[in-house]
């Protein structure tokens, strides 16, 4: 415990570095999913193809592969050089991006026909029959999905070590070869994953009870602390009020 709390501020700084690259990390996938995976839901060939191209050929590269090359391949192939911290980022966002395009599609291919078929009739836009009806329902069923995909990026940023980024696993590894210490200075590591996954898993978990609550798929009362220790209730899509 002693040699946890002596160093403590070197893991929470490499603590630091795992969640940035978590959280842009996250925010660029997410961003990609989302335009993708509405891509992969048109009925235009050429979007298609765009969608399909992207989720194949990013969800078939390893993401350490996809970073070597980011980090050490494109600088000798261009005069640019990448900051390894940006190009864990992209190399990341880029390959979860892949596994959340095939949830927002599924999930928009959810959404009853009936309802589609309603907002026709009423003559809307593609848009805003998207950003209205099917996004919103869409929504709620990807979140629990979305939510696994963030922590397990969170994990996998234990590779970016392997490029010279000072995240937590780096700062273990230095604190084993300083004090030949490997179960003390793992164990940290471990202890500071685990309080970082759980921070994830609760802020998912309040997404998922906002969005079910406004889809009146969960009653207003069931809030509190209690409620962020277990998953909120699966429930079919368009099973609204």
């Amino acid at each position: 415990m002693d040699f946890f709390i002596d160093r403590l501020p070197l893991y929470l700084s490499g603590a630091g570095t795992t969640l940035v690259i978590t959280l842009l990390g996250a925010a660029l996938a997410f961003v990609l999913a989302m335009v993708v995976g509405l891509l992969g839901t048109l009925r235009n060939l050429a979007a298609r193809a765009v969608a399909t191209c992207y989720t194949e050929t990013f969800r078939g590269v390893a993401a350490l592969v996809l970073m070597y090359w980011m980090a050490f391949a494109i600088p000798q192939l261009t005069p640019y050089e990448i900051d390894p911290v940006f190009a864990a980022v992209l190399a990341l966002g880029l390959n979860v991006g892949a596994y959340g395009a095939e949830v927002v599609r599924a999930a928009v291919n959810a959404v009853p026909p009936t309802q589609i078929e309603a907002t026709v009739a009423l003559n809307m836009s593609w848009w805003r029959r998207t950003w209205a009806v099917v996004l919103p329902q869409a929504w709620a069923q990807m979140l629990p999905t979305f939510g696994n995909l963030v922590i397990e990026l969170m994990k996998a940023t234990a590779i970016v070590s392997l490029i010279g980024v000072a995240d937590l696993t780096r700062i273990a590894q230095e604190q084993r070869a300083a004090t030949g210490d490997t179960i003390a200075a793992f164990a940290g590591a471990l202890v500071v994953y685990f309080v970082l996954a759980q921070l994830l898993i609760i802020g998912m978990r309040l997404l998922e009870r906002r969005a079910n609550r406004r889809l009146g798929r969960l009653p207003a009362s069931d809030s509190g602390l209690w409620s962020l220790l277990r998953p909120p209730p699966v429930t079919a899509a368009g099973g609204g009020r």
